[in-house]
Order: structure tokens, then C-alpha cells, then sequence
């Protein structure tokens, strides 16, 4: 059975849309998210984690139980195979890393699209998840055309040709895009960067940018009080926590506290 995509009719029909991140590799963690009732997706951030592609088809498999859908991000050196992969569990979305030229979109683009004339991708005929049951190509067709398609801006090289990039995003489809403050200051040999005051003109260029070539900018968040400032600038799409640092504030927040109490005793 193809599940639909919930994700993609939220963001077609124009809403804001939520997401948060996980790391952790349990598949009761996109069950729990789906289960509070309150995302839109569930972000499995690939590129940091440890897993194989069994582990994708059950993470795909407890989110649906939840009634999440699933985006992936996977490395690029390994991203056409795992996001195939993830596509074939039955993940409905693709963030896309390191992208530094247009080359890089169309690369991606490929990866994700069905393989006809019209569309320029690579994407055949898999039976796996979403086509299990048979060959209704039809249906599978839909479903590949239903991906979210997602591209990071992270490095410098691609905030310095940021147009082409865009220009060639919006020609093949893509939904949108993500900064990467952490990323861009690193590749520009300037690591503390990001906790500056002088990472925020660069960020609003990549938001501003983005909406100018009509592509929606996702942002990243750590806490609610954050949002008011990229809603100002006019971001509708957000992803919000991390469970493994949600996991460590909270430990540190017992931790300490008991501590404080116990170290009376």
C-alpha cells in the first residue's frame, strides 16, 4: 500500500509545517514523535547517525504507526544510495547536503525523480515498500512525484553563487531550502562565525533569496522564542530540536538539580 503523503499535501496547499530532528536509531523515537500529534515530519539526520538500510524500513514502519512522515538527510558521498534506500522504506522527503553548485542540484534532482524524458531522473521501477503489492507504476509514479525536495545552503562557495544555484533549484522543482550556519563557517575557515552577530546578513540573504525565486526557506531552531525573528523575514517552514540534545538538557537539568539537593545531605 502507498501511503499518502501528508507532508507534501500540508506544504502544497500552503501551510507553515513543522519538523524536529532525530539522531538516535530506535525506531520508538519517530513512533513517539508521530504520537504527540503536533509535527508535520520527522527528520532523520542521516549524515550523523549509524545505521543500514533494515534499520530505514523499520524507522519508516514506527513512523507510520505514528502517522509521521519521514525526511531523510543523508551524507552526500553516500546520498544516491540512501536516499533511494530511504525512498524505498517508505521515507516521503529528501534533504540534500553540501550543495555548492547547480551541478549539485541536478545531481540530486536525479536521484529522487522517476526516470522518463520529461523529468530527467534516474528513479526506476523498485519494488519495495511503496510498491510491494505490484507493478501499479501509475500510483508509484505519484508517490515518487510527491517527495519533498529539499537542498542545504551551507558553504560559502554556494552563498557566493547563490543565483545560479537558486535559478537552477527552482527549474528542476525543488521545495526547499535549508541554511547552514554551522557549515558556512566552517568553510570559510571562520568556525566561531556562527555564534556571531555577523552570521545574520548572510542568513537573511539565503531566506531572502530563496522566497525571491520562489522556494520556501526551512530554519532550523533550538527553542520557540527563536521563531519570531525568521517569521519577521517572512519563513513559514521550520524543523525544531534534536532529540539527543533534548536528552542532554534534560539530564543536565535533573542532574543538576538533584545535585544541588543532595550535596546539602
Amino acid at each position: 500500500m502507498i501511503l499518502s503523503n501528508t507532508f507534501r499535501e500540508r506544504f502544497a496547499a500552503g501551510h507553515p509545517t513543522l519538523g524536529t530532528h532525530f539522531m538516535f536509531t530506535d525506531p520508538d523515537i519517530p513512533e513517539l514523535i508521530g504520537d504527540t500529534g503536533l509535527f508535520d515530519y520527522g527528520e532523520f539526520s542521516a549524515e550523523y547517525a549509524a545505521f543500514d538500510l533494515p534499520l530505514l524500513y523499520h524507522l519508516a514502519r514506527a513512523a507510520q504507526a505514528g502517522g509521521l512522515p519521514l525526511m531523510i538527510k543523508p551524507d552526500q558521498a553516500s546520498q544516491g544510495f540512501i536516499a533511494q534506500g530511504a525512498l524505498g522504506a517508505g521515507f516521503k522527503a529528501v534533504l540534500f547536503t553540501d550543495i555548492r553548485t547547480p551541478l549539485d542540484v541536478e545531481i540530486a534532482h536525479r536521484i529522487i525523480r522517476p526516470d522518463q524524458p520529461s523529468v530527467g531522473g534516474d528513479m526506476g521501477v523498485k519494488l519495495r515498500r511503496p510498491a510491494l503489492s505490484s507493478y501499479d507504476t501509475e500510483a508509484y509514479l505519484e508517490d515518487l512525484k510527491s517527495i519533498v525536495f529539499c537542498i542545504m545552503i551551507e558553504k560559502s562557495i554556494a552563498v557566493d553563487h547563490l543565483d545560479a544555484i537558486l535559478a537552477r533549484a527552482r527549474e528542476l522543482g525543488v521545495d526547499m531550502t535549508q541554511w547552514g550556519p554551522a557549515d558556512f563557517s566552517f568553510s570559510r575557515a571562520e568556525p566561531s562565525l556562527q555564534h556571531s552577530e555577523a552570521i545574520k546578513p548572510f542568513e537573511a540573504l539565503v531566506i531572502q533569496k530563496s522566497l525571491e525565486y520562489g522556494i520556501q526557506p526551512r530554519i532550523e531552531l533550538g527553542s520557540v522564542e527563536q521563531a519570531k525573528r525568521y517569521i519577521d523575514l517572512g519563513v513559514r517552514h521550520f524543523c525544531i530540536g534534536w532529540d539527543r540534545f533534548i536528552l542532554r538538557q534534560q539530564l543536565m537539568f535533573l542532574g543538576a538539580g538533584m545535585r544541588k539537593l543532595t550535596d546539602l545531605l
